[in-house]
């Protein structure tokens, strides 16, 4: 019984760093330094006509009912810096960002679109009591079945795109952020 537990262990292990390694690689095969270089918080503001979920590109719209029974657009927030985070009230990550998010809404003009993943949920009555519990005061879209997450191509949880108040994504972060790595990306935006 110990051989296997030991084994086990090994192979996720191992199995963790083969994935770590993947993530840490960018799109031209180089090796990224530190996990904030996924941001690209130090690279000029890159701009495109393109529609998509890539820096510089036009972030995709969608249509989305809120936690208060609001509907909501992306579109609606034209002319506003946004950070779009991807969320769900089982994943420590996303529970350990939302009082640096709540804070960050607070002290910076920016807006936020916290969209529950609500697909994943057990139910709707846990992201309520999640909200109450924590005192949030965010938007809170919910993505039902599932559309905007694949539509963002969301494999990690929580995901932060920082949204420029022209529509372009600026960066894309996966993983919990920080209030000071949210200001970092909140200050590079137009």
């Amino acid at each position: 019984m110990k051989k296997a537990i030991i084994i086990f262990i090994v192979v996720g292990m191992l199995g963790w760093a083969v994935y770590e390694f993947i993530l840490s690689a960018d799109e031209g095969g180089n090796i990224k330094t530190s996990e904030y270089e996924d941001a690209n918080i130090k690279e000029e503001s890159v701009e495109s006509n393109e529609v998509g979920i890539r820096k510089g590109q036009i972030a995709p719209d969608f249509e989305l009912k809120t936690l208060d029974g609001e509907t909501v657009r992306l579109s609606d927030y034209k002319g506003k810096r946004v950070m779009l985070n991807f969320w769900a009230t089982w994943c420590p990550p996303c529970r350990a960002e939302m009082p640096d998010m709540e804070k960050f809404k607070r002290d910076k003009d920016v807006q936020i679109l916290a969209v529950n993943l609500l697909g994943t949920e057990s139910s709707l009555e846990n992201v309520q009591n999640f909200v109450d519990e924590l005192k949030l005061t965010l938007t809170i879209p919910l993505d039902e079945k599932s559309a905007i997450s694949n539509q963002y191509q969301i494999v990690a949880y929580p995901t932060s795109f920082m949204i420029d108040s022209n529509g372009r994504i600026q960066s894309v972060v996966m993983g919990a952020m920080n209030y000071d790595f949210m200001v970092q990306g909140f200050e590079m935006m137009q």
